[in-house]
């Protein structure tokens, strides 16, 4: 389906998703980086954006994201956008990861089996686009999408995996050199045998996999956050402070790192002297197709100051690395690292081959035990 239904919306703003990659291509190619097409922080941050959209221009927004942003969304749908509040309108696009009887990753699934029930649960009708749904369907729909906007009400469009058809590919790139792997590669290298890893959702957590098992290295040290986008640097503070005599790292994401940046001031605040947070910064969503994020152009390591980590440094080069990660082995943290790298993975690049279940068994039996 082509996506000449949206061309009666003037704005629009989410977050990436795989699902909806035909539309995030056609939204850049529309209108870039724009006060029209804005990529937001969250799932939350894009519907506040959206209304205010709405409350400046008395016109219904369009948000899209993945349906692992719905939870992101509830608050802001419940107590701001209902009609028993405010009742401002808006047109979801839900990108449908993990739908019942199609094979998808393990944190998918029982958000698949839950989406439509959340959108009912918050009162918003939906209708599912499939591949071979007419546009004239989909028009007659947006007519009646119409009449609950003017009541200040929301709708929504499920998008099945290749519902949405848009023939160019935007390429993404930036001028940074250092591999993410190689990244994650030289952090091994100076870690200790006891150290252990939290690493973020996407390719840093399917690489650092692809490390120990080139290595010939058990997985029990590290926790693969495969889910719960932003969430790594708050469950390495969680283990970190039980764990005092651990060194525990980070390995996190600038998309990641944004979707939930309240979480560095409270790292910072509780002081763990045995954290090291990385940020592998490619100013990009790059598991989701390399939709740019705000990271050019923003200071992580002046935002992470002013946070309050004592020890910070951003890196561009491997000799920059090598030196950062020396000074901060020796040192105590909490420290924070900007690594700045460019876009990009291995072609072969694979997937964990145990289950989340499986990881979370070995890494807590290893927790469990004395260090050697």
């Amino acid at each position: 389906m082509t996506l000449d239904f949206l061309r009666g919306f003037s704005f629009f703003t989410g977050v990436p998703d795989s699902q909806l990659k035909a539309l995030c291509n056609w939204l850049y190619d529309q209108y870039g980086i724009s006060q029209c097409h804005i990529i937001a922080a969250n799932e939350g941050n894009a519907v506040a954006l959206a209304a205010g959209y709405h409350l400046a221009t008395g016109e219904t927004p369009v948000v899209y994201l993945q349906n692992s942003g719905l939870g992101n969304i509830v608050n802001p749908v419940a107590s701001l956008l209902n009609g028993k509040v405010y009742g401002i309108p808006c047109l979801f696009l839900v990108g449908w990861r993990g739908e019942p009887g199609i094979h998808d990753e393990p944190q998918h699934r029982f958000q698949g089996e839950i989406t439509l029930g959340l959108l009912e649960q918050m009162e918003i009708p939906y209708f599912i686009l499939e591949k071979d749904t007419a546009l004239e369907e989909v028009q007659l729909k947006l007519e009646a999408y119409q009449a609950l906007f003017r009541q200040g009400k929301q709708a929504a469009f499920v998008v099945r995996k290749g519902a949405l058809e848009y023939e160019a590919q935007n390429k993404f790139t930036n001028q940074n050199t250092m591999g993410r792997e190689e990244i994650i590669a030289h952090i091994l290298d100076h870690a200790g045998q006891d150290d252990i890893f939290i690493s973020t959702t996407g390719m840093a957590s399917r690489e650092l996999f692809e490390l120990r098992e080139a290595r010939g290295q058990d997985h029990a040290h590290d926790f693969l956050t495969v889910g719960s986008m932003g969430h790594s640097s708050s469950i390495a503070l969680g283990i970190a402070l039980q764990k005092p005599e651990r060194r525990v790292w980070c390995i996190d994401g600038d998309g990641a790192a944004l979707m939930h940046m309240g979480a560095m001031p409270v790292i910072a605040a509780q002081s763990p002297a045995n954290l090291i947070h990385v940020v592998i910064n490619n100013q990009a969503h790059e598991s989701v197709g390399g939709m740019p994020t705000v990271a050019g152009h923003i200071d992580l390591c002046r935002i992470a100051q002013g946070c309050g980590y004592p020890h910070v440094a951003s890196v561009s080069d491997l000799s920059q690395l090598d030196r950062a990660l020396s000074e901060f082995c020796t040192g105590k943290g909490p420290s924070f690292l900007e690594a700045k790298a460019a876009l990009g993975h291995r072609k072969d690049l694979g997937r964990p081959t145990t289950t989340p279940v499986e990881n979370k068994v070995s890494f807590m039996n290893l927790m469990n035990n004395k260090l050697t």
